[in-house]
């Protein structure tokens, strides 16, 4: 059985929860879920396929991903790997390509890495779990992009069809 790393980089648990619904199209792998914050180290050549997820928080990717690519460079530029955005800007169609994505831009400016698929989905608008900071900058980045400021509900984006679509992509069941 081929064996898959998946490693994500969450802050509010969306990018752990689209991993979630994609596991459901990795059957035939033997899966490794692993948080990247807790993955210093790992020997990629271990596994058949490494699938990256990170979150954007504030316009940037979490420095710790960074840090992981910088570290594995030339195990991933072997290995068959890919990588997926999730950000906020996806909500909006044209964003939601990673070929008009300004965080892809700037991952792919900032990092070694050339992944072999790149993802972007929108995530999650989850006022109710950031604190009174948080709310207050959200709330401005959301006014500024033509986004809900309403702190009454949570909004999800996803698109869930797009989520499962990408995994059997790389699952090889396209």
């Amino acid at each position: 059985m081929e064996k898959l790393l998946v490693l994500y980089s969450s802050r509010n648990g969306q990018t752990r929860k689209i991993i979630e619904a994609m596991q459901d199209e990795f059957s035939g792998y033997d899966v490794e879920v692993s948080d990247l914050h807790g993955s210093t180290r790992k020997n990629l050549s271990k596994y058949d396929k490494v699938l990256i997820g990170a979150s954007v928080r504030y316009g940037h990717f979490h420095r710790d991903l960074y840090n992981f690519i910088h570290i594995h460079s030339e195990q991933l530029a072997a290995a068959d790997a890919s990588f997926f955005c999730v950000c906020l800007t996806a909500r909006k169609p044209e964003k939601a390509d990673p070929k008009n994505n300004a965080y892809i831009k700037k991952f792919l400016a900032k990092s070694p890495w050339r992944p072999r698929a790149i993802g972007v989905f929108a995530g999650a608008l989850k006022y109710s779990e950031y604190n009174w900071w948080q709310t207050r900058i959200i709330q401005l980045i959301m006014k500024i992009t033509g986004g809900s400021t309403d702190t009454s509900r949570d909004l999800e984006f996803t698109d869930w069809d797009k989520v499962r679509d990408f995994a059997r992509q790389l699952a090889g069941k396209r």
